[in-house]
Order: C-alpha cells, then sequence, then structure tokens
C-alpha cells in the first residue's frame, strides 16, 4: 500500500504590511480552520474549500496526516513560527519514511531569511525524503513561484478561480497528478512571465484572466497553470509564472511558451478597475441597489490592516442615506461597543491605528446588535468554515446613513455573514462596502451585478508607484504600461 505524507502551511505575505506574522496567528485562526495536526485532520478538513480537504477526499492510498494551518495575509513571517512548523512537518516526514509527499502551500510566504519560503519547505522535504520519492504541491493562484520551486516538485497544482472557489477540486488535482508521477515519468516545464498585474485585475470573473485560465483546459498536455503572483512582495520573483506536465517534453514546453506569449499579449487588457473613492460612492448613490463596493487597497486578505477609514470618509461626505460596512478591524472599538451593551450610545474613534494609510475617525454611535464572532460561512468560498472573529459589533453611526461592523481580528469579507452575524442582510441596503479585493464577488455576486472598487490608501496598492520596490529581478514590468523593473 503507497503511503501518502500530507500537510498544509499557508500564508500570503505582504512584506510591505506594518506588522509581523506570528505563530500565535497560525494557531488562533480566523476564517480558515485553526492549526490541526494528524487524524483529527479527517474531521476538520472534510467538506470543506481547501485544497488538502480534496486532496484527502480523492486520495485512495493511505495517508499520513501532519498539520495544516493559515494565518491571515500579513507582513513576514516570523523566524519562529517559520522554523516551528516547517520543523514538525519535516520531522513528521522522516519518521514516518513515506512513499509520497504532498504539500497544500500558498506560494507567497516570505521570512526574513527565505525570499521564497515555499522552495525552502520544499528543499527540507525533499533532504528528507531523497531523490526519488514523488512531491506535489498545491499552490494559490496568488502565488510568486519561483525556478527552485519548479525544479524541486515533481508535481505542482494551481487555483483557476478567482474567486477561488476551487481550491478542495485544486488537491483533488494535485491527487490525481501524484497518481500518475507514482507510476509515469513526467516532463516538466516552467516559465516566468515579466508582468507585474494588478491583483483586482486578476480575477477570473474578467477577461484576460478568464479566458486565459479557459484555455488551460484546451492544451494538449496532462496538466497545466498560471500563478499570476502576489504584487506586494519585495521579492525578485514577484509575478506570474506557468507550469506544465506531459509524458512529452516537447508538449509541455510547446505549453508553456504558448501561455506565457498569451500573458504578455493580453498586458493592457489587465485593468485594475479602481475609480477614487469619493467618485465611487457618488456613482453608486446612481446606480439601483444594491450596489457594492469593494476597498481593495485595504482588502485583509492581502495584507491590508483592515482598519483604514477612507471609504468610510467618503460614504459620510458624501451624504449616503444607507450604506453598511464590514468589517472594519477595531478590537477597542468593538471592546467599548460590548462594555456598553446594545442600546447604547457611546463616544468612539474608528479605525486609522496607521497614519501612512488614514486617520481616526470620531464618531458618536449606537450600539445595534452584538456578537462573540463565532459563525459558520455559508458562500462558495469559505461555505462550511467557522469563523472566529472574537467580539463583533454593529455602530449606527449618529447623524449618517452609515453603519459600520467592527471586529476584533482581522478578515477580508468574502461572506455576507459578515453582515449577517450582527443581523444584517446586505441585500436589503443601498450601499454594501466590504474590506475585500475580488473573493467577495463569489457570494455577493448573488445580490447585485452593480460591483465598484474603490481606490483609497491601504497596505495593499493596486497601482505600483505607491509600491517601494528595491528587489524585483530586473526587467519585470510594474503592471500595464508600466515602467521596467532595475531600469
Amino acid at each position: 500500500m503507497t503511503r501518502v505524507a500530507v500537510a498544509g502551511f499557508q500564508h500570503e505575505t505582504n512584506t510591505f504590511a506594518p506588522f509581523p506574522t506570528t505563530l500565535e496567528l497560525f494557531e488562533t485562526g480566523g476564517s480558515w480552520p485553526t492549526l490541526t495536526r494528524g487524524d483529527a485532520l479527517h474531521e476538520v478538513m472534510a467538506g470543506l474549500n481547501i485544497p488538502l480537504s480534496g486532496f484527502m477526499a480523492a486520495c485512495p492510498h493511505e495517508m499520513i496526516p501532519i498539520l495544516w494551518c493559515s494565518a491571515e495575509p500579513g507582513g513576514y513571517v516570523d523566524p519562529d513560527a517559520f522554523e516551528s512548523i516547517v520543523g514538525e512537518i519535516v520531522s513528521t516526514i522522516t519518521q514516518s519514511d513515506p512513499d509520497a509527499v504532498y504539500l497544500d502551500l500558498h506560494g507567497a510566504m516570505v521570512t526574513r531569511a527565505h525570499d521564497d519560503a515555499e522552495a525552502e519547505i520544499l528543499a527540507r522535504v525533499r533532504a528528507a525524503v531523497g531523490p526519488d520519492v514523488p512531491i506535489v504541491a498545491s499552490f494559490d493562484l496568488h502565488g510568486n513561484l519561483s525556478p527552485a520551486v519548479a525544479e524541486i516538485a515533481d508535481g505542482v497544482t494551481l487555483y483557476r478561480t478567482y474567486p477561488h472557489t476551487d481550491l478542495a477540486d485544486t488537491g483533488a488535482r494535485a491527487s490525481q497528478l501524484l497518481d500518475t508521477l507514482l507510476h509515469t515519468p513526467l516532463a516538466k516545464a516552467y516559465a516566468q512571465v515579466g508582468l507585474i498585474v494588478p491583483i483586482t485585475a486578476q480575477s477570473t470573473e474578467f477577461a484576460p484572466a478568464k479566458d486565459l485560465y479557459a484555455s488551460l483546459t484546451e492544451l494538449d498536455v496532462l496538466s497545466a497553470d498560471i500563478a499570476m503572483g502576489f504584487p506586494p512582495a519585495d521579492i525578485p520573483d514577484c509575478g506570474p509564472s506557468v507550469f506544465a506536465y506531459d509524458p512529452d517534453p516537447a508538449k509541455a514546453q510547446a505549453a508553456v511558451d504558448r501561455i506565457a506569449a498569451a500573458i504578455m499579449a493580453a498586458e493592457h487588457q489587465f485593468d485594475a478597475r479602481l475609480e477614487a473613492a469619493s467618485d465611487c460612492v457618488a456613482r453608486a448613490l446612481t446606480l439601483k441597489a444594491p450596489v457594492v463596493i469593494a476597498d481593495p487597497q485595504d482588502n485583509p486578505g492581502a495584507g491590508g490592516t483592515g482598519d483604514t477609514t477612507g471609504v468610510l470618509r467618503a460614504l459620510i461626505e458624501n451624504e449616503v442615506p444607507d450604506a453598511v460596512l464590514s468589517m472594519l478591524y477595531d478590537p477597542k472599538a468593538a471592546a467599548a461597543a460590548h462594555a456598553a451593551g446594545e442600546g447604547a450610545e457611546i463616544e468612539i474613534v474608528l479605525g486609522g491605528a496607521f497614519d501612512q494609510y488614514s486617520a481616526p475617525l470620531p464618531a458618536r454611535a449606537r450600539v445595534e446588535r452584538l456578537s462573540d464572532g463565532v459563525f459558520d460561512f455559508t458562500g462558495p468560498m469559505f461555505g462550511g468554515a467557522r469563523a472566529h472573529l472574537g467580539p463583533v459589533a454593529r455602530l449606527r453611526l449618529i447623524g449618517t446613513g452609515v453603519t459600520v461592523v467592527v471586529g476584533s481580528r482581522r478578515g477580508q469579507n468574502a461572506d455576507q455573514e459578515m453582515f449577517r452575524v450582527v443581523g444584517i442582510e446586505p441585500a436589503d441596503h443601498a450601499i454594501v462596502c466590504v474590506k475585500s479585493g475580488v473573493h467577495f464577488m463569489a457570494d455577493y455576486l448573488r445580490i447585485s451585478d452593480r460591483i465598484l472598487f474603490a481606490e483609497a490608501p491601504g497596505a495593499n496598492p493596486c497601482h505600483f508607484d505607491a509600491l517601494p520596490y528595491e528587489r524585483l529581478r530586473p526587467g519585470v514590468r510594474l503592471g500595464p504600461g508600466g515602467p521596467l523593473s532595475g531600469m
């Protein structure tokens, strides 16, 4: 019986984010499950939209479950977190002596010591199992995947949707690829693409990404995938990459060449879709309700602080009669609301903890609803997972038409339950504002196709002149029509 060691360690690192990612954040969870070990993975992973879940459901072999963990995207992963988690994975693999290994990774993890943390993980696992044991890994569509990843891994699969509704499917494809590798040698091909694509332009809801990903199934190879890259990462390998696998080396290489050329040919179609926050709100007022406004540059799911007040101020300044916003990361405001109790009116200061992005917003608010922040997601991406966001409060800003949901843990709003946790039904409101980049669309398109992207300062700039890159490899174009790095 073939024995497969399985583990997952995920983080999307924004090297410009103003806070580190500690071991505690992997241990406590948030929108995803907490750090889970051993046989408990069978129960925790069952039915979730997580690559390891899909792999475990599809894998016909005996599995050695090690651990799975994830932390909300943020700054550099602390050394103790990286060494502790990777050390546990590698030691268990060494002790168990598996016939194959599957790793559920992200592809954009960075530590101060490792620009390409996933390549370091793969290298340590390869050293533990030797050259002949197949290693397959799945990665996020936003991975910044280096040549080292392509060289060390025997097989790679990547998400093909953004919003990421196919995480479990990607794990299942990894299982299929591993099965093939166990009995058939496969040639691999890989290429980097010298273009950094704005995160909002990577959505597979729009062209050209929609068409690029659709073309993958038309290629005459066993497996092909695209990583679009994660822009707010000042590392040499930031940007898109392409993978292909096939018994025929020429076919694999031809597929990679074709996809890489198609990405560059589509350069000027990658539209970030942003408009100034005040203009965005003003336009929303002219459209049929409900209108959904995203705040992508303060998306916690891309390392944003989750507490900027730019869009909130635009709502107030435009005197909107009915708007709801979720979720503003503000533990102090949530604690004050819980201390005051439902029905109380309080003087409060909202958000703005990082003055490089926004200022705090003083307000008088009525505490309308309180929650412990524990609830089940129901949308296409997170559905089935349980959130643990700490104390949450619904605050009506007196003298305005704005209601704000404040929470105690950072988490992007990619699910309508981020409103319903405090009794707000998004479809009942004229303007619905979400701290998210693109993932929200999977659930919110169910209530409206009137979706706007507001530009307000945050830690995830979608125009790259706002990012002080210093370490990109030379010749990478900074966005469609942008300058070349190192020039």
